[in-house]
């Protein structure tokens, strides 16, 4: 099984590269938006980048998909696939958007691949194997920079938005600085990277963040248990951070009493 993970994670690498290629071409045309609520949007892009990377799964192993735009089921190995990440920042014209692919095995994430094509950065992980940024190792802050921690805020109106309002205001009472920048894979990237100290959505789907998981914890992070329950298939809450504040980022995450 080893070998053919490997094998899984290099195919995954090459594919992350094609697909942004060819999300890349795609957004000199974007056609008509697909209005999923007011505030988030799919292109055709999405769905040809998701078709292109289901098509090159099922001629290489014939593995089962969980993509954003076309759904799919739970299985021991299946891919999980965000064939455009930051679709509403990709409609405007700037860079931050990504293709994100995770490879779920047995319940342990075993591989991921985020390419931000646009920024030029390229993160790949295996489980045991360390995390990258374009081939060099990538490593959580650990609070190194000496200066407030800055946490990334992803939205999702499946939770009142009442309960980040709490959230910020809890982060700021306790000396954390925030920001929202449309992406959680990339936000946890970043986390990976040591752009920032954290990554925090009070609800999240799997296709958006267990790449960037698997990044974060090869990159010496912690994360949260998102795969718990129906983490897969439903979603979940999550926090990934560097370990010297887990337990500021679990507080203010709590759910008010």
């Amino acid at each position: 099984m080893t070998d053919t993970l490997a094998a899984r994670h290099d195919f995954a690498i090459a594919l992350a590269r094609e697909a942004g290629a060819l999300a890349l071409d795609l957004r000199r045309r974007l056609g008509a938006l697909e209005a999923k609520n007011p505030m988030d949007y799919a292109t055709k892009a999405d769905h040809d980048v998701e078709a292109l990377i289901r098509e090159r799964i099922g001629e290489r192993f014939g593995d089962a998909v969980i993509g954003e735009e076309d759904g799919g089921v739970a299985a021991d190995l299946v891919w999980v696939v965000d064939p455009i990440d930051g679709t509403v920042n990709y409609i405007h014209g700037t860079p931050r958007w990504c293709v994100s692919i995770a490879l779920v095995a047995g319940g342990e994430i075993e591989s991921g691949v985020i390419n931000a094509p646009d920024e030029g950065r390229l993160f790949t992980a295996r489980r045991g194997g360390g995390a990258f940024l374009n081939g060099a190792p990538a490593q959580v802050s650990n609070l190194r920079h000496g200066a407030s921690p800055v946490v990334e805020i992803g939205w999702s109106p499946r939770r009142p938005i009442e309960l980040y309002g709490t959230l910020i205001r809890r982060l700021i009472g306790d000396g954390i600085e925030f920001r929202r920048l449309g992406s959680g894979a990339l936000g946890a990237a970043d986390t990976a990277s040591g752009l920032n100290d954290g990554y925090v959505e009070l609800h999240i789907n799997a296709w958006d963040i267990l790449a960037g998981m698997i990044l974060v914890r090869e990159a010496g992070g912690w994360t949260s248990d998102f795969l718990a329950g129906d983490g897969l298939t439903k979603g979940n809450p999550i926090i990934v951070c560097t370990p010297e504040i887990v337990d500021r980022i679990s507080a203010a995450t709590a759910e008010p009493q």
